[in-house]
Order: C-alpha cells, then structure tokens, then sequence
C-alpha cells in the first residue's frame, strides 16, 4: 500500500547557508500516529511547512497519498489537513462560518450534518455563532482543529495542537485524535508534552539540527533504549551505602530508606539478583522491591544531547 507520506532526501537550505533540513527520510503508513519530537529550533515545523507547501522546499521529493506536492499540488493539498501552531484565523468570524467556508474552499460540497458533528466533537455546538474573538484560548485552539478538518483530509498535520488547552480539554482531544485513526486519518504530531506522544503516538521521530535523528515504534524505542530503576524500600534507615556494594549503580534516598539501582532495560544480566544476594550479605534488610520504567522524556534528553 501507497504510504500516506513519503519523504525522500527533503532539505531546505537558507539564502544565508542555514540548512533547516538535511536529506530527510521518511515514511507514514496510512492511519498511524507519528509522534516528530525535537527542542525549538530543531527543524519540526520547517519540516511540516515544506511538506505542506508552505515552504519552498530545496531538494528531494513529497508525496501524500501518492500525489507528488509539486507535480501534483492540488491533489496533494487536499489530502492535508493542518493545525499550525500559531492561531490563523478570523476573529470576527464564528465557528460554524470558519468551518464552514474551509470546507467549501476545497471544493467540497455543503454539509450542515458534517459540520454540526465536527462543532459537537470539539465542545464548540454552544459556540458556533459566537464570534471567535470571545473565545478562550482553548476554544480557540480547537477551532483550528475543525477547521483542518472541514473538508476530511486523509493526513493531519498537528503542530502543537494543545498549546494553551487545558488538561480536561486535551484529553478530550486526543480521544478524537484516537477516533481519527480508527476512521483510517493519519495523523502527524508535534508536542512539547512528552507524556502526550508517549501514550497516543504508533511510532515516534526525533529531529535535532535538521537532521532525522531517530524514527521507531515506540515500544521498541521504549525497550531499546529505555533504562529501569529497582526501588529498594529498606527495613530501616541507613546511613551510607558500604563499598561492599560499590560495583552497582546505585543511589541512596535522602531519608536513607530507600536504594534505588538504574540497569539497562536490554541486558542480560540485570544484576537485581546479585544486589539482594548482596544486601541480604550486608545485613541490610528490605521490606519492598519494585521497578521502574524510564520515561519517553528521559530517552528523549538523551537522544537530544547525544546528537
């Protein structure tokens, strides 16, 4: 099957020299969730402007849905939906008129219901003639999000989608993100909140300096490069930790009630057995173990400061 999105070798270089984009890679399948992590200035949005033909772009090829977005722009176009991170839209506008004129803009024929349901899904029903100007920031927000989907493109682009949203409200957009999917959208997302991609993205990219510097699924990504803590929950305060355990990377709570040991998560040997064996050696005894996982965020600082 055709990806939803095929980069190949797409870099952008600047007037001045400044390459925001060095020989990109990439494919999205159709009704995945691609989660493009990187700090500011690392090159997402450049990458998501070229794409959607906002950008000039200065070499390589795009295609979405197979249609070439040179050759073949308006197809292209079409197939795009796109929240940007900056709030583009009229605010003497209502909802229901935003909505609406995006889905006629590309030449798709009325459809009150359709509209009415995109408003619904959003929180937006009670709002729909309240001019957008009177709106929070939030409302605002989402908004944008019906608007990109007026016309029901095939790809979403969301650049920051829940900047601004409060967390009641970007739970409840994530969800329609989730139902997106199960209705065969791709989606395409960007985010500062790790947490976020961590727990909707299929697969994840992390971009830094213009360059792709890692693209996986993310319970591989997860599994391969993740690091886990056993939290040693002692019976009683210890004052130091003995030499004796010194071959172990290890730590000691401030309290002194707690040791905790970081072991990669792809070893064979984790060492866990060797430590009790050790401690029970000591005499240092223990009333609970337990383990944990590294974050996406972690993984991601490490990623970052690696490259």
């Amino acid at each position: 099957m055709t990806p939803a999105l095929s980069i190949k070798g797409l870099s952008k270089t600047y007037a001045g020299g400044f390459s925001a984009l060095k020989a990109i890679d990439l494919d999205i399948e159709r009704g995945e969730i691609f989660a493009l992590l990187g700090p500011n200035g690392a090159g997402k949005t450049t990458l998501i402007s070229a794409v959607c033909g906002i950008l000039k772009k200065s070499g390589g090829t795009v295609t979405v849905c197979g249609h070439d977005i040179a050759a073949d722009y308006r197809a292209a176009r079409k197939a795009i939906g796109l929240v940007p991170q900056e709030l583009t839209i009229e605010h003497f506008e209502t909802p229901w008129d935003t909505v609406s004129f995006s889905r006629g803009l590309f030449d798709k024929p009325p459809d009150p219901a359709f509209i009415e349901d995109i408003l619904k899904r959003f929180s937006l029903w009670d709002k729909k003639d309240t001019q957008i100007r009177r709106l929070s920031g939030g409302m605002k927000r989402r908004v944008m999000i019906a608007k990109a989907l007026a016309h029901e493109p095939q790809v979403l682009f969301l650049d920051e989608p829940t900047a601004g949203v409060d967390v009641e409200l970007r739970k409840s957009m994530w969800e329609q993100v989730r139902l997106l999917r199960e209705a065969g959208v791709t989606i395409i997302l960007t985010t500062h909140y790790l947490e976020e991609a961590e727990e909707i993205a299929d697969r994840i990219g992390v971009i830094n300096r213009g360059s792709l510097i890692l693209t996986e699924k993310k319970e591989t990504l997860m599994k391969k490069l993740g690091k886990k803590e056993l939290l040693v929950e002692l019976a009683g305060p210890c004052a130091a930790l003995p030499s004796a355990l010194s071959a172990f990377d290890l730590s000691l709570s401030e309290d002194g009630r707690r040791i905790v040991m970081t072991y990669e998560t792809d070893s064979g040997d984790t060492g866990i057995a060797a430590l009790l064996d050790r401690l029970r050696a000591e005499g240092i005894a223990y009333s609970d173990i337990s383990a944990r996982q590294s974050s996406l965020e972690e993984i991601f600082i490490r990623l970052v400061g690696r490259s």
